[in-house]
């Protein structure tokens, strides 16, 4: 009774459950994650296992570097895809692996960006440094990174409508009317869902599996980053939009716990930890990793606090990286599933984009924020469908994705239009104690 009670307030040490139930609910925050991780390796050509592995490193570098007060788990970021769309596009279905170490490249300075960030954050404070980044800017670039995804979404799928319809209408279906953990794991099930549909049609080959060991090493040094100024340019500023993210998703957990994060160990620490992480997975040929809010649902859904148990799931995604016949398992998942699940998923990356603005109440009417906002789509999606911009500087060729430009213009012009009047933070009140507005 009085163990039931104590879920109900809350439980900040897991200690007092035991370690066999510690290691379940690390077991639960793994499967948590484990979709939307391996989904980004899938749709961008990286490798499974070691995606896994700098997810589970990157969160225990986040939690040494956040003295282990965060409940976090750091995965696979979708943000980054548009940026590996276009500098490491698929060909014919298959990895560009000549030119994924680039983008990976491009990842690592991407990461380096938190740092910068996190440094001018400890210097200046969070509220000078936040009017450069307010939602009128980084919402239009989220909803112009989910609108350059959004064809690929729907050539995967053609490859087989059924089961791309059958894997959407399971995450739509788990979203909507799931409860418990089908409603926190919709990705993962419509993921399942649709393979056995694709078992039954004999849509699956089996041979990669066969062949592959048990064990193996999660990294391989054709896949370590390779670095070029156009790929830089083309990912770094994809950071721009991801840090907002993480600050909002920074704010979610110290509302679900009743912790302020952002005030300790400080937003710099958690930037610095997130930053540092993505900056390792780029040179050790993974993606980007991000905070993950599918793992704030567990810690809503199951009131247990203790940033051990994602530690302990940390280590578990770090086990299962060593399993080159795990990640043949989840490469025989055929392109249309793959289509359905990011049919949506794609959308939804706009769509965070849009309540991002409507969520700050960010105010349309005023000429400045039209100005922003459509300079910012129009150039993401103008400059993307030519392939960029591709200019000399001496000797040295830069191109610039659409994103990029977006995201340059989009910042100067919230610089030097007059009317900036966006304050990250409040007064803190009684309706507002966490003292955010993000």
């Amino acid at each position: 009774m009085n163990e039931n009670k104590q879920i109900n307030e809350g439980i900040y040490d897991a200690r007092q459950l035991g370690v066999p139930k510690m290691l379940i609910l690390g077991v639960q925050h793994t499967f948590a994650m484990f979709g939307a991780t391996v989904l980004v390796p899938l749709l961008t050509g990286l490798s499974v296992s070691t995606t896994l592995l700098c997810a589970g490193l990157g969160t225990l570098l986040f939690h040494l570097l956040t003295k282990g007060k965060v409940p976090a788990f750091l995965g696979s970021s979708f943000a980054f895809l548009g940026g590996f769309a276009i500098v490491a596009p698929m060909v014919d279905g298959k990895p560009n692996l000549e030119m994924l170490p680039y983008a990976c490249g491009g990842v690592v300075f991407a990461g380096l960006v938190y740092l910068l960030m996190s440094g001018l954050i400890s210097v200046f404070g969070v509220r000078r440094i936040m009017r450069f980044f307010p939602p009128v800017v980084t919402g239009p670039i989220i909803i112009a990174i989910g609108l350059i995804l959004a064809p690929s979404a729907i050539n995967n799928c053609t490859t087989n409508w059924l089961l791309a319809i059958v894997a959407l209408a399971v995450v739509v279906g788990c979203n909507i009317w799931g409860k418990g953990m089908i409603k926190i794991l919709p990705i993962l099930l419509g993921v399942l869902v649709s393979y056995a549909v694709a078992l039954v049609t004999g849509a699956v080959d089996f041979t990669a599996i066969r062949e592959a060991a048990w064990l193996g090493v999660p990294v391989h040094g054709s896949a370590l980053a390779k670095f070029d100024i156009s790929a830089i340019l083309t990912i770094m500023p994809i950071a721009l939009a991801t840090m907002m993210e993480h600050i909002g998703d920074v704010a979610a957990i110290s509302a679900t716990t009743g912790k302020n994060y952002i005030r300790d160990p400080g937003l710099h620490r958690t930037l610095l930890g997130d930053g540092l992480a993505t900056t390792m997975a780029g040179f050790l040929g993974g993606p980007a990793n991000t905070t993950y809010g599918e793992n704030t649902g567990v810690l809503a859904l199951t009131k247990i606090y203790d940033p051990r148990v994602m530690r302990i799931a940390a280590c578990f995604a770090v086990v299962l990286s060593f399993s080159p016949k795990f990640e043949a398992v989840v490469n025989t998942v055929p392109s249309a599933i793959i289509g359905g699940v990011s049919f949506i998923l794609y959308g939804m990356i706009s769509a965070i984009g849009v309540r991002n603005v409507v969520e700050n109440q960010v105010d349309f009417t005023r000429s400045r924020n039209l100005i922003i906002a459509a300079v910012i789509l129009v150039s993401a999606l103008g400059f993307n469908s030519l392939g960029g911009l591709t200019f000399a500087v001496g000797s040295v060729t830069i191109s610039l994705s659409g994103l990029a430009i977006a995201a340059i213009l989009g910042i100067l012009l919230n610089a030097v239009l007059p009317g900036n009047d966006y304050e990250f933070d409040k007064v803190e009140t009684p309706e507002n104690p966490l003292n955010l507005q993000v």
